[in-house]
């Protein structure tokens, strides 16, 4: 026998065996949608009492899996915050099965959750996953009212805040820019607003938060840290609706509706701020500044068959910004994102789904800064057009296959100088069209495997295998990834996970005190592509029929080919910033503690982190070791919110951190012609990152007041609510930046801290019908 009819012989034999398996089988598939809007349901789960198996939807509200033939069986559909359905079938062939849930009162949320199969954090081989309630952000306290997917992240374990009062996020030891963030599969490069006090995505355009930051599978990649995975919401398909909110800087308004009922439905939902209409008739003589933002959010979906979805996204956020005062620091900015998707799902018979999508985004960032006797300005810009597909195949209720190719084509616009302001006082503004543009295409194909072996042992794994283009330089590499779940008994688990990824794209921060210059490159020849290993150990448990849920984890991560400005780098006009650049190592370590409650009046989590993150290069700080900027070695965050009544709701948040790092020179030396851009002199530096922050704290209190009312007599449904919020109820003082000034008696620099945000009260109205 020859190989080649060995192979065909094999090739038939796993057919027939494959063949026979299926026919022992029935399938059931279909989506689960909410009754009242149409919304797809990621992550709701479907549970078999008579196998005690089940699954969950995807991204779409797509559920798939089998069971063996037999006379019948019941069926529990359930998601938190809905009714439970059970439904008995009869497991003769296949069958489409699509669902709504009826959203539960707050008194149903205790039937709910016994029904609910809301062990899948203990039966699932998952790790770092979390997903966010868009209630619950919805019902937590905000700076200024306004609410904010980011700074819920800020409370979840393992995640570090940035500056006081801001949204940036760092995960297991990461840079901001390690975070993947995506909307609708689109990568929001800079997801701001006001400097970072305020994220540009508009809660009420969203469908669905989750956080990913370990034990990643196969399609996710091109960051180190984490990835963000935000969905909009696809209108609802029933019936028109209109919601908005008024608070004290910003307004909001939502409409959506369907366009063929039940076939194809429109979301549109935009935000302003009028903030700088507001502190015009406060500004001292001699100043004057600007400030405003909008974002703009817009969906179409449309069921073209009982097999094909189609969707249209597109979202854009603006800021611009300007200051003006004789004798002081003048500065203007413009930044923002911008975003399409058209998105086409595909049903190959009840086991195959299929998505294929074509996306747009662009990123810009000007700047310009002026003080004294010097000047600087940045310009970064990023256009990027993708291409993906995916396919989800679900042989059996054991098995789920996923795999995929993505392309992107990236093109960098960059530029950043510092410098003496001229004689003539004519300044050398960036010429954006004469920036030589920076090309490159990055793509993958990968595979991911999930399998229960047994009752107590599952495995996820899978490979991804990366590649990055540019004029000068090639970089192809693979991830392999795993996680591994091990059952206890019936309500705990053992997981572990390990995690390579790489990431092709950088951005360069600034560490000192100054203001940072933040540019987006792309890897080169000289900056090498980013890679980091993670390996991560979890302990998960339920208690009390599911209601509470707890998981220890811990991990070690190591980082290569970091990427940092050499030290005492003033930025000249000139394309290459490789050469400008200092790359190293870091590695980051700890445990995480999760605790949480979903049903029930009173909900919440409480979440502590001890992590130590360092980091190494070769020509800083000597060579030595030193402390990653946003090393805090303790971190503790306690939510909550109570239903005190069918009206009232109160919630609370209080964090508690250690000081982050920061780096003060020890000296300066004066100049005659020269030095840094706010002084004109040269600082002394010792050691990088060689003081600490004071530690963090805060308490936020919220109270919402909802009450249900009918139009035109009883025609229309009206819902109006008032959203109190106290945000830093005691008013500490957190640090939020330093800067230098000079002891008069000794002439050395001293640190002096500035603290942002005191109190603050705010009240938002907001109102649907």
């Amino acid at each position: 026998m020859t190989l080649l009819s060995l192979k065909k012989n094999l090739i038939l034999l796993f057919f027939l065996i494959s063949t026979a398996i299926v026919a022992q089988n029935i399938t059931i598939s279909g989506y689960i949608k909410d009754a009242e809007t149409g919304e797809s349901l990621i992550g709701a789960t479907i549970y078999a009492t008579k196998t005690k198996t089940g699954a969950s939807t995807n991204t779409y509200g797509f559920y798939s899996f089998s069971l063996p033939k037999g006379d019948s069986t019941g069926l529990v559909f359930t998601f938190i915050g809905y009714t439970a359905q059970i439904k008995k079938i009869i497991l003769t062939e296949n069958i489409e099965l699509n669902i709504k849930l009826i959203p539960s009162s707050s008194q149903l949320s205790e039937v709910t959750i016994t029904a609910k199969r809301s062990n899948e954090n203990v039966e699932k081989p998952q790790m770092g996953v979390i997903d966010i309630p868009i209630q619950k952000i919805k019902e937590l306290p905000a700076i200024l009212g306004e609410t904010d997917v980011l700074k819920i992240v800020q409370l979840l374990p393992g995640v570090q805040s940035g500056n006081e009062g801001t949204t940036g996020f760092f995960v297991r030891g990461g840079n901001s820019d390690q975070n993947l963030v995506q909307l609708d599969e689109a990568v929001v490069y800079n997801p701001n607003h006001l400097f970072g006090l305020f994220s540009t995505f508009n809660t009420r355009a969203l469908n669905n938060v989750t956080l990913i930051k370990g034990g990643f599978p196969a399609q996710y990649g091109g960051r180190l840290s984490s990835i963000l995975d935000i969905t909009m919401k696809e209108g609802n398909n029933q019936k028109y609706k209109v919601e908005g909110g008024i608070g004290l800087i910003s307004s909001n308004l939502t409409i959506e509706g369907p366009i063929v009922k039940e076939k194809a439905s429109f979301i549109v939902s935009a935000r302003r701020t009028y903030l700088d209409l507001l502190i015009k008739p406060f500004l001292p003589k001699g100043i004057k500044t600007t400030y405003n933002f909008y974002d703009l959010n817009a969906k179409l979906n449309w069921q073209v068959s009982k097999r094909d979805r189609l969707f249209l996204s597109a979202f854009k956020g603006n800021d611009r910004a300007a200051y003006t005062e004789a004798s002081s620091i003048n500065y203007g900015i413009k930044f923002g994102n911008s975003t399409a998707t058209l998105r086409w799902n595909h049903l190959f018979g009840q086991k195959l789904f299929v998505n294929t999508s074509a996306i747009y985004n662009t990123y810009l960032l000007n700047l310009s800064t002026v003080q004294g006797k010097y000047y600087a300005q940045v310009y970064s810009g990023i256009d990027d057009i993708n291409g993906k597909t995916e396919f989800q195949y679900f042989p059996n209720a054991k098995h789920k296959l996923m795999f995929g190719a993505n392309y992107t084509y990236h093109k960098f616009t960059s530029r950043g100088k510092s410098d003496k302001i001229p004689k003539n006082l004519q300044l050398a503004n960036i010429k954006t069209s004469q920036i030589p543009p920076r090309y490159s295409s990055e793509m993958a194909i990968y595979l991911n495997d999930e399998y229960t072996i047994t009752k107590r042992l599952a495995l996820s794994a899978g490979i991804r295998t990366p590649a990055f283009i540019t004029k000068d330089a090639s970089y192809y590499t693979w991830e392999p990834r795993a996680t591994m779940k091990l059952s206890v008994d019936s309500s705990s688990s053992i997981k572990a996970a390990y995690t390579v990824m790489n990431q092709f794209l950088h951005i360069v921060p600034s560490s000192s005190a100054s203001l940072p210059f933040d540019l987006w490159i792309p890897s080169s020849k000289i900056t090498r592509p980013e890679r980091s290993e993670q390996y991560a150990l979890g302990y998960f448990r339920n208690f009390r029929e599911n209601k509470y849920e707890a998981s220890v984890e811990v991990y070690y991560k190591t980082m290569q080919n970091q990427v940092a400005f050499k030290e005492g780098t003033q930025l000249l006009e000139q394309t290459n910033i490789d050469s400008s650049l200092v790359f190293g190592k870091g590695y980051s370590y700890g445990a995480e503690f999760f605790v949480t409650k979903n049903a029930g009046k009173f909900t919440g989590w409480i979440a502590y982190t001890l992590s130590w993150t360092n980091q190494q290069f070769k020509d800083l700080n000597y060579g030595k070791v030193f402390p990653f900027k946003y090393d805090r070695r303790h971190v503790l965050s306690i939510v909550g919110t109570y239903e005190l009544t069918a009206r009232w709701t109160l919630s609370a948040d209080f964090v508690v951190s250690s000081g982050s790092a920061y780096t003060l020179p020890v000296g300066r030396v004066n100049v005659a012609d020269g030095g840094s851009l706010y002084d004109g002199v040269y600082y002394v530096y010792d050691e990088r990152n060689n003081y600490r922050l004071n530690p963090y704290h805060r308490l936020d209190l919220g109270a919402t007041y909802r009450k249900n009312k009918t139009l035109f007599k009883g025609r229309f449904p009206f819902v109006s609510e008032w959203v109190f919020s106290i945000y830093n109820v005691y008013s500490h003082r957190n640090p939020y930046f330093v800067y230098l000034t000079i002891d008069p008696v000794t002439q050395e620099p001293k640190a002096k801290q500035v603290s942002l945000l005191p109190i603050i009260p705010s009240v938002t109205y907001n109102f649907k019908f």
